[in-house]
């Protein structure tokens, strides 16, 4: 087993031992498993599954860091979330928000929040899929 922390600037979001995790890395995706080789990785936002006990979670995170020894997988980022803390109605609207400031605006910093507005609401569409599909 490993001790997962997740830790996001304001508060110590998960901490449980788990039997591995995969997580989206600037260079791909990967899987921490007992005894892995230290490691310290950069994070981008994406989705993090977490194994226990046979059991599936996942949970949405923004950018960060993860550190590993093995024993242990300590997850650093600036957002983290699961699946009950979204509703689809939220992503549609903020999805739909941002495509009408990408084709409407002429402002470039305006443009750039809504891609970032947009990819979220991509995220978070796909972690409720992922609900979805865990429960039946």
């Amino acid at each position: 087993m490993l001790n997962l922390k997740i830790i996001t600037p304001r508060k110590l979001v998960k901490e449980i031992d788990v039997e591995s995790v995969t997580v989206p890395t600037a260079s791909g995706e990967i899987t921490v498993l007992p005894k892995h080789a230290n490691l310290f990785s950069l994070l981008i936002e994406g989705i993090v599954k977490i194994k226990e006990d046979k059991k599936e979670e996942f949970m949405a995170i923004g950018g960060g860091y993860l550190q590993t020894d093995g024993r242990g997988v300590t997850i650093l980022v600036s957002k983290a979330y699961g699946q009950s803390e979204i509703n689809e109605s939220q992503i549609s609207k903020a999805y739909e928000e941002a495509k009408k400031i990408i084709k409407t605006s002429k402002d470039q910093a305006q443009k750039n929040e809504a891609v970032v507005m947009m990819r979220r609401a991509i995220i978070d569409t796909k972690l409720l899929k992922k609900r979805r599909h865990s429960s039946l």
